[in-house]
C-alpha cells in the first residue's frame, strides 16, 4: 500500500491546482470541492449539478460511513457556477466521456480521478499523493488554521482525535512546534 500524505506547503497547492486548471477545468473543480470541503473522492465524483446550483452546502450521505453530511461551499461558489453554467440539473460535475451499456454517460471513476490528478503531481514532483491527499490537505490545513482537532476528527468521521492527527501527517515534532511557547 501507497504511503499517501496531505500537500502542507500553500504554494505547491497554488501551482497543482494551477496545473490542474491548465489541463481541465471539469478535474479543478473536482481539485476545489476535494480541497475545500474535505470530501472523500468517492463522494465527489458521483455529485450532480443539482447537488451545488443554488446552494450553500453539499448534502451528501456518505459512501464509506453512510452518514448524511453538510459541507458548506459558498467559498468556491464562484467557481461552480461558472462551471455548471449551461448544464443540466441531472448532469454529473464530472461527466466520463464514455458511455454505460445503456448508452447513458456517467461519471468519471474514482480510479480515472485518481490519474488524472497524479500525473499532474508527478510533474510537480509531489511525492506520496493520491486521492485523499485532497482530503487530507484540506484537514491538515484546516487543522493549522484553527488548531480545533476534535471538531475535525467531527468533520471527518473518525472515532480518535490520534485518527485524525495520524491521518492528517501530524508528526510529533509539528505538535510539538504547535506547543512552544504555550503556557497558562
Amino acid at each position: 500500500m501507497n504511503l499517501v500524505q496531505p500537500i502542507k506547503d500553500i504554494k505547491t497547492i497554488e501551482k497543482f491546482k494551477n496545473e490542474v486548471k491548465k489541463e481541465s477545468y471539469r478535474d479543478y473543480i473536482m481539485v476545489l470541492i476535494g480541497l475545500n470541503t474535505g470530501l472523500r473522492i468517492g463522494d465527489i465524483v458521483p455529485l450532480k449539478v443539482k447537488d451545488v446550483i443554488d446552494k450553500t452546502h453539499i448534502l451528501i450521505q456518505e459512501q464509506k460511513t453512510n452518514k448524511t453530511k453538510r459541507f458548506p461551499i459558498t467559498h468556491i461558489k464562484y467557481e461552480l457556477d461558472m462551471y455548471v453554467e449551461g448544464m443540466e440539473d441531472e448532469d454529473y460535475l464530472f461527466q466520463s466521456r464514455q458511455r454505460n451499456s445503456k448508452g447513458i454517460k456517467s461519471h468519471i471513476s474514482t480510479t480515472q480521478a485518481y490519474r488524472r490528478l497524479k500525473k499532474v503531481a508527478n510533474r510537480l514532483g509531489i511525492k506520496e499523493f493520491g486521492t485523499h491527499s485532497l482530503r487530507k490537505s484540506f484537514g491538515y490545513h484546516y487543522y493549522k488554521r484553527t488548531k480545533d482537532i476534535a471538531k475535525l476528527m467531527e468533520i471527518f468521521n473518525h472515532s480518535s482525535q490520534s485518527i485524525t492527527m495520524d491521518y492528517i501527517g501530524l508528526t510529533q515534532e509539528e505538535i510539538d512546534n504547535s506547543m512552544e511557547g504555550f503556557y497558562l
